[in-house]
C-alpha cells in the first residue's frame, strides 16, 4: 500500500505543480500507480473510466447545466432581484440583503454559483456602487452568497457526490441541502448587517403589499421551476434525471417564448457551452473512477480511516480534522475533483463514527463552497472581481468576515445533523431508522457536558 500511495501522491502533485489539467493529472497518476501494482494500466484505466461515466444518473448533469445557461441569459435574474428588493430592501444596507437573497434564489434555480455571480452580480454590483456601497464589499457579498445555490437544490455537485459515494439518493441529497443553504445565507446576511451598521449604508423605500405581489407575479414563473423539480421528485412523478430534462424544457419555453430574452440563433452557442462543460465534468468523473479503483486496491481509504480513528475516539475532533483538511484542499482544488477524490477516502471514516452519508455529503459541499471564494482557485472570487472591476488583493480583507460566517455555518451544519436530515426524513426520502445513528454528535456533546 505504501509504495502505491506514495507514487500516486507524488505523480499527482508534480503534475499539478506543472499546471497539467487536473483530469489529466488524475488519469496519469492513476496510470503510473496501476503500473507499479502490476496489471495492464491501459486496459484498467480504460475500463474504469468507461464504467465510471456509464451511469444513468449522470444524464442529469448536462440537462441541469443547459437549464442553468438558459436561465442565466433568460432575464430571470432581474425579476428575482425585483422580488427580493420588495422583501428585504427596506432594511439598512438593504441592497446587500437583496443581493444575498437573489443569489440564493437564482443559484437554487440554476444550480450554478458561477452563473449566480455573473448574472446577479452583473446587475447588483453596479447598482450598489451607484448607491454608495463600497465596491469590495459588493463583490464580497455576491461572491459568498452565490455559493448557497450549490446547497439549495437542484445542484450538480450533489449528483457528483452521489456517484462518488456509491448509493446515496439524489432526492435525499436535494432535500437535505435546503436548510443548510438557508443557514449559510442567514450567516452571510448577519455580516451584511454588521457592515451596514458600521458604514451607515442606505435603505430602500419600503414596498407596499401590492408592490410585493406585483414583483412576485413577475418572478413567479422563474420560481416555479423549483416547485416543478422538487415537487415532481417528491411526488414520485419523475426521477432526478427526468426532472433535469423537464427543467431544460421549462427554461427553454420561459427564456425563448415567454420572456423572449434568448433568441433561437443563440441556442447553438448555449448547446456548445453545455457540451464543453459536460465534457470536462465527465472526464473528471471517469478519471476519478480509475483513481478510486487503485485506491481501493491499495487499501488507501481503509488505511486513512484507521489513522484518523486512531487519533482520537472523539467524533467531534475527527470531524474538525476532516473539515480542516477539506478547507485546505478547497483552496487549491475545484469542487468536482475534490468531491470525487476525497469522498471515497473520508466517507468510510465518518460512517464508522455513525454519521449518515447524506449528512456528510452536505457537510463536504458546504466546506468546499468556501474554496470557491478563496485564491488561488476561487472560481466565484475571480468572476466577482471581474464583474466588479476590482482585484483579489483589494477584496480579500473585506472577505474575511464573510469567510468567518461561512465557517460558523459549516460548524453548525457539521455538528447539528438534524439541519441536514430533518427534511429528508419528513419527506420520506430517508427512513427514520436509517438516520437514528446519525445523531451521534448530539449524544456525544450531552455525555461530555454531563461528565463536566
Amino acid at each position: 500500500m505504501g509504495t502505491t500511495a506514495l507514487i500516486l501522491i507524488v505523480v499527482f502533485v508534480l503534475l499539478l505543480v506543472m499546471e497539467v489539467p487536473i483530469a489529466v493529472s488524475i488519469a496519469m497518476a492513476t496510470f503510473v500507480a496501476i503500473l507499479a501494482e502490476g496489471p495492464d494500466p491501459t486496459l484498467v484505466v480504460a475500463q474504469t473510466m468507461a464504467n465510471g461515466v456509464n451511469k444513468f444518473v449522470l444524464l442529469a448533469i448536462p440537462f441541469f447545466i443547459l437549464s442553468g445557461h438558459l436561465m442565466g441569459r433568460g432575464g430571470m435574474a432581474t425579476r428575482l432581484i425585483d422580488f427580493a428588493s420588495t422583501l428585504v430592501g427596506f432594511f439598512p444596507g438593504g441592497l446587500a440583503y437583496v443581493n444575498t437573497l437573489t443569489c440564493m434564489l437564482f443559484g437554487s434555480i440554476s444550480g450554478s454559483a458561477a452563473a449566480a455571480v455573473s448574472s446577479v452580480g452583473g446587475f447588483m454590483i453596479p447598482e450598489m456602487n451607484r448607491k454608495g456601497y463600497d465596491r469590495d464589499f459588493n463583490v464580497a457579498v455576491t461572491t459568498t452568497a452565490a455559493t448557497t445555490g450549490l446547497l439549495i437544490p437542484p445542484s450538480n455537485i450533489m449528483i457528483i457526490y452521489s456517484v462518488a459515494a456509491g448509493s446515496v439518493s439524489i432526492s435525499a441529497m436535494f432535500m437535505a441541502g435546503i436548510l443548510p443553504g438557508v443557514v449559510s445565507g442567514l450567516f452571510i446576511m448577519l455580516v451584511c448587517g454588521g457592515f451596514a451598521y458600521a458604514k451607515s449604508y442606505p435603505r430602500e423605500p419600503r414596498a407596499s403589499f401590492d408592490e410585493i405581489m406585483a414583483a412576485f407575479r413577475r418572478s413567479f414563473l422563474s420560481l416555479f421551476l423549483i416547485v416543478i423539480v422538487i415537487g415532481g421528485i417528491l411526488a414520485g412523478i419523475f426521477t432526478a434525471t427526468e426532472a433535469a430534462a423537464i427543467a431544460v424544457v421549462y427554461a427553454f419555453i420561459l427564456a425563448v417564448a415567454v420572456y423572449r430574452e434568448v433568441k433561437l440563433s443563440e441556442i447553438p452557442d448555449l448547446l456548445l457551452q453545455t457540451g464543453l462543460t459536460t465534457a470536462i465534468v465527465m472526464i473528471l468523473i471517469g478519471a476519478s473512477s480509475g483513481l478510486s479503483w487503485i485506491m481501493t486496491m491499495a487499501n488507501i481509504p481503509q488505511t486513512v480511516s484507521a489513522a484518523l480513528l486512531g487519533l482520537s475516539d472523539n467524533p467531534i475532533l475527527i470531524l474538525l480534522t476532516i473539515n480542516l483538511l477539506l478547507l485546505c484542499v478547497g483552496t487549491f482544488m475545484d469542487m468536482a475533483p475534490a468531491v470525487l477524490i476525497f469522498t471515497p477516502i473520508f466517507l468510510p471514516v465518518v460512517m464508522a463514527l455513525g454519521m449518515h452519508e447524506v449528512h456528510f455529503g452536505i457537510m463536504m459541499i458546504a466546506n468546499l463552497c468556501i474554496g470557491l471564494c478563496t485564491p488561488p482557485v476561487g472560481t466565484c472570487l475571480f468572476i466577482g472581481c471581474g464583474v466588479g472591476k476590482t482585484t483579489i488583493a483589494s477584496v480579500t480583507k473585506t472577505m474575511l468576515p464573510f469567510f468567518f460566517s461561512m465557517v460558523c455555518a459549516l460548524m453548525i451544519i457539521t455538528y447539528v445533523p438534524a439541519i441536514s436530515l430533518w427534511l429528508p426524513v419528513q419527506t420520506q426520502q430517508l427512513k427514520q431508522e436509517e438516520v437514528d445513528a446519525a445523531y451521534f454528535m448530539n449524544s456525544t456533546i450531552e455525555q461530555e457536558a454531563a461528565t463536566k
